[in-house]
């Protein structure tokens, strides 16, 4: 049997500014964006060549906003990812090589905690 991780909440306070970041900063694809009524907006962003989506949590769950601290993408260079997001205005750390990886991290506006991977093939 198959299970495949498809959506993962991310507890912010402003929609529009957490989406604003993911999409035109951190460069996610905006899949939808719904309002459900006046206290639920469904908006569902994917990291690029992503199976799995995020979306944008404010009365979903009861994680507080920032709540988020162990998110990860693979990329192919860490380096370049360093330097997309810090060109795209993300206050990226530098990367860091760990045996299992080099890593660059970054959070959003809320304090959601991300890191970006790059595999390292022996």
């Amino acid at each position: 049997m198959d299970m495949k991780l498809e959506l993962v909440s991310v507890p912010v306070t402003d929609i529009d500014r957490a989406k604003a970041f993911y999409v035109d900063q951190v460069g996610f694809v905006a899949d939808h964006d719904i309002p459900v009524d006046e206290l639920l907006r469904f908006v569902q962003l994917t990291p690029p060549g992503s199976a799995c989506s995020i979306v944008l949590d404010v009365n979903m769950t009861s994680m507080p906003a920032g709540a988020q601290q162990g998110l990860q993408v693979v990329v192919d260079d860490a380096d370049a990812a360093f330097a997309y997001l810090v060109g795209r205005g993300v206050a990226a750390e530098p990367v860091v090589e760990f045996p299992w990886g080099r890593f660059t991290f970054f959070a959003d506006p809320d304090g959601n905690r991300w890191a970006v991977q790059q595999l390292i093939r022996g």
